[in-house]
């Protein structure tokens, strides 16, 4: 229950002995002081301060990536990672970036501590669709749809089948990949001749960037949100 306490509202597992030993947490309407007990919020109605807590002892975490920002947890150059955007409690609940994104582009970053979560919606096995809203130097065609759908010899991989939507003059395209390699977008652009001149994450499976966040805000995801990726990594 101490470690539920301090993962859920993102206090110190000191904190959160002495909350129980205080008596200031409750399960089931009754104070509960067994630091050790194991009990779900899901099962349980588990109180601190009076307000409950929720949530399953993860953290999951929306951030709208700023062009610029690495998408890691640290860095050893000192530039600015996606942990340094968030505040103290959400960096020392340790939560790990789910797929990479380049510096230079930008949109949605998933982070969670979910580690098993993580592993299987980037497992090359489970292909969790991400779309990108890409902007090109000139127009894409039908024959780069089609080049898309088939796959492409980049040399030193062949990527799957991916999908190509042209919008407005086919300077602007919505890119669905299954895989997530080194560059790949871009390499596969200038595969075609075309260069990406910008990179913006939409969605990763069934999480959609929050058109409301700015660029280097961040939201915990909502109930819904966690359930609709557990279930995608087949975790429901």
């Amino acid at each position: 229950l101490d470690r539920l306490l301090a993962s859920c509202a993102l206090i110190s597992r000191t904190e959160a002995q002495s909350a129980l030993r205080a008596g200031r947490v409750t399960v089931d309407g009754s104070v509960c002081r067994d630091g050790a007990g194991k009990y779900d919020t899901e099962k349980n109605v588990i109180l601190l301060n009076g307000q409950r807590v929720e949530g399953d002892g993860f953290v999951y975490l929306m951030l709208n990536k700023p062009v610029g920002v690495l998408s890691a947890t640290e860095d050893k150059k000192g530039e600015t990672t996606a942990l340094d955007l968030l505040p103290e409690p959400y960096q020392k609940a340790g939560p790990g970036v789910v797929g990479r994104l380049d510096k230079d582009a930008h949109g949605l970053l998933f982070l969670t501590s979910n580690g098993q979560l993580n592993h299987r919606l980037t497992s090359p096995r489970r292909h969790a669709d991400k779309v990108y809203r890409v902007a090109l130097d000139a127009p894409a065609g039908a024959e780069d749809e089609e080049a898309f759908a088939r796959g492409m010899d980049l040399g030193d991989f062949t990527t799957l089948p991916a999908g190509l939507e042209r919008l407005e003059d086919g300077r602007i395209c919505l890119v669905t990949l299954r895989e997530g390699k080194f560059h790949q977008i871009k390499r596969m652009f200038a595969h075609r001749g075309k260069t990406v001149v910008d990179l913006q994450r939409l969605s990763i499976g069934p999480l959609t960037l929050d058109p409301a966040l700015a660029p280097g805000d961040f939201r915990p995801l909502t109930g819904e949100e966690i359930r609709a990726l557990l279930t995608a990594a087949d975790m429901m």
